[in-house]
């Protein structure tokens, strides 16, 4: 699995949306997206973050 789809997989089994993950990480909503979509990837910075 990408770490894109597990992104998006983990989101939705929380029930956040793309906008609630967006502010908690400081960065745009269509970050999120292009993430979830394997358009670019989040830094190192984010992943710790997102894993807390």
């Amino acid at each position: 699995m990408i770490i894109g789809e597990q992104l998006q997989q983990c989101r939705q089994q929380q029930n956040l949306t793309q906008a609630a993950i967006a502010v908690k990480l400081n960065v745009s909503r269509q970050a999120i997206s292009n993430w979830e979509n394997s358009r670019s990837y989040l830094d190192i910075e984010r992943s710790i973050h997102l894993a807390d």
